[in-house]
């Protein structure tokens, strides 16, 4: 037997360091090949590492939350033949990793709880095992199918049992765990008084997003503007589309009709499509719009980004956001795809509130936010009529963008939505 030593690897851009901001497996393990042993996160991405080889890990280098130099030892795994170790050099000693206080339901207080499951001898009719119990920032082994499966189901993957290899759930895993859930839940006091406390520690993705949001918060002279919208034509249009191409083309959502009406005002406002260096002291204006588009995954807020909007139609738009929201959802975006946006557009859907006030995604100067749409009473010529009436919230660099022009784009966008049709006249 030997041992292959995996280093953390070259992620490039120049990076030097990264957080280990995971670990999929402990010392003990067996691992198969191409399967995932950690994340890791830059400051543009989460990144998976994968495993070279089959084996049993003996070693771990770092615990979450450690910022490791690149070329440093990640893991040490045991291999049939000679390894990769160099003669003379030890593997390192584990690492424990710090102690996570999970929450528990009463009814799995005895669930196993190891970040990986590994494969059980064949019993026949041998009952599911319990729902695991997995840390809270811990990452399951399943495939991008399994997780959107069960983000739409509602359902914390942490919880189920994985029946595949290495722990790996399977979409069997997602029917039998649906299942159990439709049992009845063992009742449990209203008023009991509880005494438990939960320590979580701010790694990886979770503290990128604080940092990035008091970095954001601390360097810009926030502002925020706030307009109603009339959308009523505007979802009557979308309405109409969907019903005439959804089955060829897709559903259209609002977000693809947002992101028209930037580009379309950002004509006339090229000082909001821009970045601002303020080491530097330089504003470079685009031409392109490249559009960020925040969308929630389990880990935390991101912004993939839709490049070149200018140059898409709505279903081109609305495929693209799709996509990038998948694959940050799955956690398999590239650093391309996180960055290099000009302008965000963020949006809590039906649960968009009133009234909001986002943080700017620096370096840009302007976000769009979108607040939900109601029906409500307005007064059109004298007369009362229910209308679809949406706001949009929207926050601006002050040190960039005057409040004028910040309050004259957001009118234009808002008349760009009120008369559709003028979004496709050019």
């Amino acid at each position: 037997m030997g041992t292959h030593i995996i280093k953390m690897p070259d992620i490039g851009e120049g990076i030097a360091e990264v957080e280990l901001s995971q670990w999929h497996v402990q010392v003990g393990d067996l691992v198969v090949e191409d399967q995932v042993l950690a994340d890791v996160m830059t400051d543009k991405a989460m990144v998976d590492i994968p495993s070279p080889v089959h084996g049993k890990v003996i070693a771990l280098g770092g615990v979450p939350g450690e910022v490791m130099a690149v070329g440093s030892v990640l893991i040490s795994i045991e291999v049939e033949g000679a390894g990769n170790l160099r003669e003379g050099t030890e593997a390192p000693a584990p690492k424990a990793a710090p102690a996570a206080v999970v929450e528990k339901p009463v009814a799995e207080a005895e669930a196993p709880s190891k970040p990986v499951a590994k494969p059980a001898p064949a019993i026949a009719a041998a009952p599911r095992p319990a729902p695991v119990a997995r840390a809270a920032d811990e990452r399951p082994l399943a495939s991008p199918a399994v997780r959107k499966r069960a983000w739409d189901a509602g359902i914390e993957l942490r919880f189920v049992h994985g029946s595949g290899p290495a722990g790996r759930i399977l979409h069997d895993d997602l029917d039998a765990y649906l299942a159990q859930s439709e049992q009845p839940a063992p009742a449990v006091a209203s008023y009991a008084k509880r005494t438990d406390e939960q320590q979580i520690p701010v790694i990886g993705l979770r503290r990128k997003i604080a940092q990035r949001m008091q970095d954001a918060k601390r360097r810009a002279a926030h502002f925020s503007y706030v307009e109603e919208v009339d959308v009523t034509a505007l979802e009557e249009l979308r309405v109409h589309l969907n019903h005439k191409y959804g089955d060829s083309r897709g559903k259209l959502t609002l977000l693809p009709f947002l992101v028209r009406a930037m580009v379309v005002a950002l004509r006339d406002f090229p000082q909001i499509n821009v970045r601002y260096d303020d080491e530097a002291q330089v504003i470079t204006r685009h031409g392109a719009v490249h559009v960020g588009v925040a969308a929630q995954t389990d880990g935390g807020l991101m912004v993939p980004v839709v490049r070149h909007a200018e140059s898409l139609n709505l279903w081109g738009t609305s495929d693209e956001i799709n996509r990038l929201a998948q694959a940050a959802r799955s956690g398999k975006a590239s650093r391309d795809e996180m960055s290099g946006s000009t302008i965000t557009l963020t949006s809590l859907g039906a649960l968009g509130g009133i009234v909001s006030t986002p943080v700017l995604n620096l370096p840009e100067v302007a976000i769009v936010g979108v607040n939900r749409i109601v029906e409500r009473p307005v007064v059109i010529k004298g007369q009362i009529v229910i209308r679809k009436m949406m706001n949009l919230s929207s926050s601006f660099d002050h040190r960039v963008v005057d409040g004028m022009d910040a309050a004259q784009f957001i009118q234009a966008i808002r008349g760009l939505l009120e008369q559709p049709a003028s979004l496709f006249v050019e």
